[in-house]
């Protein structure tokens, strides 16, 4: 096949490269390029920037603020958009939800509720993982009975990503306990995060962060229309959710930018009258990763090209599974090349330590999640045995 873009293909790039390097302010791509806590505030007017310029959820039916765009311009406009290091759509709005609620949800749903997730008018997290039902989902035990025009939520979610900032959650629940198969029985609805009865509680990380939280439920009332689709069917609208939370996971352009980064500062480093480029460990070490970059860019564009059916393609898992592991690598390089000086953690400008070193550790083990969300590495190497290679 014909990897290289057509005349109108590179018009398409080269139209998302000077919007996304002109239109999103150059302060909220330094920071976000740099590794720093943008906040609520700065995430808001980026997405909004975006979706007002029909940028935000392309992907999305036409209806509802997509583009009838083929698979190569949807991957375009995500490489251009990391490699202009823009804060990515919300991916709880953009990529989860609002997808299940534009294929399964009611009419007055989408009419509620798109519109204000598309511009991030309602800020949305993910209510799945328990204490006791993470990798294995199937086994959660958060209940919701129908009470009435009701139904009530008792239990518990853990790993809640920006909880602290949401307006809503989308959650699964089980609504028959007594269903034969642990899959059925759970159903998808939709929280206030307002209603009485809910409890968020901060989880500090290893990075020093505040980004995850657990979620109580204790005796939340929500109206029975906000049950998405159909009662105990809510597996099923996870697993769909689950594959469109897949859509850029692989994220290149993202891991050029911290490579690009890791090779500006390695030319700054004096190394034996010359620069840490020219140590010849660092510079093996440089290469492979950039021709590992490139066969999975090549490997990838494969995998778009082919998608037009819109059918998935089991080797999203592979593209997952490396381009997790390189995102890792790349800040590991990174982390390395600052040495030493990576160890104060947010000391500021007034020691000798950069600030760009000080927050290539913390940003490093944030990035150990990559490989366990949207499905972990084991997860994906049983796919890519079983779909892929047959085993």
């Amino acid at each position: 096949m014909n990897l290289s873009l057509t005349d109108e293909e590179l018009a398409f790039r080269d139209e998302m490269r000077t919007f996304f390097t002109t239109q999103i302010p150059e302060e909220i791509r330094t920071r976000y390029a740099n590794g720093d806590a943008l906040g609520r505030d700065a995430m808001i007017e980026s997405h909004r920037i975006l979706n007002a310029h029909g940028l935000a959820v392309p992907h999305w039916p036409v209806e509802w603020g997509g583009k009838d765009w083929t698979p190569i311009q949807h991957h375009i406009w995500l490489d251009e958009l990391q490699l202009a290091s823009v804060p990515e759509p919300l991916a709880f709005n953009a990529n989860m939800v609002g997808p299940v609620i534009a294929a399964f949800g009611s009419q007055e749903q989408k009419e509620k509720f798109l519109p204000p997730t598309a511009n991030l008018d309602i800020w949305w997290c993910q209510g799945f993982s328990e204490p006791e039902a993470g990798s294995d989902l199937a086994s959660l035990k958060t209940r919701a009975v129908r009470d009435g025009d009701s139904y009530v939520i008792n239990g518990q979610k853990t790993w809640t990503t920006l909880g602290q900032y949401a307006d809503w959650i989308f959650c699964l629940v089980r609504t028959d306990p007594d269903a034969p198969k642990r899959q059925a029985g759970i159903s998808f609805v939709l929280v206030d995060m307002a209603t009485p009865g809910v409890t968020v509680r901060p989880i500090k990380l290893i990075d020093g962060g505040y980004e995850v939280n657990e979620v109580f439920f204790e005796d939340v009332r929500i109206p029975a229309e906000n049950l998405v689709g159909e009662e105990n069917q809510g597996w099923s609208y996870a697993k769909f959710l689950l594959g469109n939370e897949r859509i850029g996971v692989t994220r290149l352009g993202f891991t050029k930018v911290r490579l690009a980064q890791a090779r500006e500062r390695a030319a700054q480093i004096d190394v034996d009258g010359g620069t840490l480029l020219d140590d010849p460990l660092f510079a093996a070490r440089l290469a492979e990763l950039e021709n590992e970059i490139l066969a999975l860019e090549l490997t990838q564009l494969r995998v778009v090209a082919s998608s037009a059916d819109g059918k998935p393609n089991p080797a999203s898992s592979l593209l997952k599974l490396r381009g997790s592991e390189l995102q890792q690598e790349a800040l590991e390089l990174l982390t390395d090349v600052a040495g030493q000086d990576s160890l104060p953690f947010s000391a500021g400008a007034d020691i000798a330590s950069p600030v760009w070193a000080q927050r290539t550790a913390p940003t490093y083990l944030n990035y150990r999640k990559v490989s366990i969300y949207s499905g972990s590495s084991e997860v994906q190497r049983t796919i890519i045995a079983s779909s892929i290679l047959g085993l």
